[in-house]
């Protein structure tokens, strides 16, 4: 197969800075190197690839929009290139880098004490500490406003119970964002370090998608959390500036995922020889071709905007859910499409499309369900509320 090239169609190029060029270069190189030969094993065998960690971390991709603490305080757009690049790979590996850098070092940034950042954020950012984040539950997903998960004042402790499901990172973190209500009925966020009593983790397996994703049930059991740990901020606010931030980065990342299948379909298409003719010339193949195509490129664009918005400070989570739903729909359905072209190849793993397929199954399921994006996106238009 010849060398990826991704999809430019509207000369985004043009419009990246030098900075940002070089950082999705740098990314790209070393996906290419250390991620892609090992990922269809790693997939197939159910193992996290815990030796890229180091690599990852001097790359500078965790924490990478956050300033100090050892972090580089790249672009919104950079990150969303570096996501790109690491998703054209594996979306269990993009999750990884989401999970550590979206959902555990930004709250730890944004509402923990002085005194907490400088214990965690720099061995974060190297890769040295691994945090997960802690929302979900077996029975609130969709409606985390309803997690049963409680946290009772103890002297100068809480006391944590509740159990945490599908937590990416969970049996390798060093730390867990746990999310509880309090009291009062309010939702906090509670750092809580692996070593704390009553804090264990699980691993989920037999999964058919993001398999070399490491996913943790957590169980809290009068866990004790020192006041400390608590952080600043409290309700909905708190999870969703995280999962904000998290979306965001899907909505580039699948768009990596869409393009590596997209390039190998069009590989592929164009030396498998069909009735003494390349599938490519064939006027259905290149429809699917052209779909697909036309796709990525409304995602760039999607994504590009958004990105700029962001640095710039003009933005709002509605956007954020737009771009996520769409470009993960879109993703999932050029996957299949390739896998189509791909014919029985495709469910081998010899390619890759069968893989992506698998994995974007979960990603349209993660981070809000496309479903519920289309209910944040309702409600922004007509000003009514539609979910209960």
């Amino acid at each position: 197969m010849n060398t990826y090239t991704p999809p430019d169609f509207y000369n985004l190029d043009a419009l990246l800075t030098d900075e940002e060029k070089l950082i999705r270069s740098s990314v790209r190189q070393y996906v290419t190197e250390n991620i892609m030969p090992i990922i269809a094993d790693c997939h197939e065998q159910g193992v996290f690839p815990k030796q890229i960690i180091p690599g990852l971390g001097a790359l500078g991709v965790f924490g990478s929009t956050l300033k100090g603490y050892n972090c580089p305080g790249l672009s919104y757009t950079a990150y969303g290139l570096i996501m790109q690049e690491i998703e054209r790979a594996d979306s269990g590996i993009r999750s990884f880098v989401s999970v550590q850098g979206g959902l555990c070092m930004y709250p730890i940034y944004k509402y923990a004490s002085e005194t907490l950042k400088k214990k965690f954020l720099p061995k974060m950012s190297t890769g040295e500490l691994i945090g997960c984040f802690g929302l979900t539950e077996p029975d609130f997903g969709s409606n985390p406003g309803g997690l049963l998960t409680k946290a009772t004042k103890d002297g100068s402790d809480y006391i944590l119970n509740g159990t945490k499901m599908w937590i990416t990172n969970g049996c390798i973190a060093d730390l867990a964002i746990i999310w509880a209500k309090t009291e009062d009925g309010k939702i906090s966020g509670f750092i809580v370090e692996k070593d704390f009593s009553g804090f264990k983790t699980q691993e989920i397996k037999k999964k058919y998608s993001l398999r070399a994703s490491i996913t943790s049930e957590l169980i809290l059991d009068n866990c004790r959390v020192p006041s400390t740990h608590k952080l600043e901020v409290s309700g909905l606010k708190g999870p969703f500036s995280c999962l904000n931030l998290a979306r965001y980065g899907i909505s580039w990342g699948s768009l990596g995922a869409a393009m590596a299948c997209y390039h190998e379909a069009l590989e592929y298409s164009k030396t498998r020889i069909q009735f003494n003719k390349p599938l490519a010339s064939f006027q259905l193949v290149q429809s699917k071709l052209v779909y697909m195509f036309t796709e990525i490129t409304k995602g760039q664009l999607l994504a590009y905007h958004l990105g700029k918005g962001m640095d710039g400070g003009q933005w709002s989570p509605q956007q954020i859910s737009m771009a996520k739903m769409n470009n993960v729909s879109k993703a999932l359905k050029i996957a299949r499409m390739a896998r189509d072209i791909l014919g029985a190849n495709g469910i081998t793993y010899e390619y890759q499309c069968g893989r992506h397929m698998q994995n974007l199954e979960s990603v349209n399921t993660y981070e809000g369900t496309e479903d519920i994006h289309k209910l944040i996106l309702g409600q922004h238009i007509t000003d009514i509320p539609s979910f209960f």
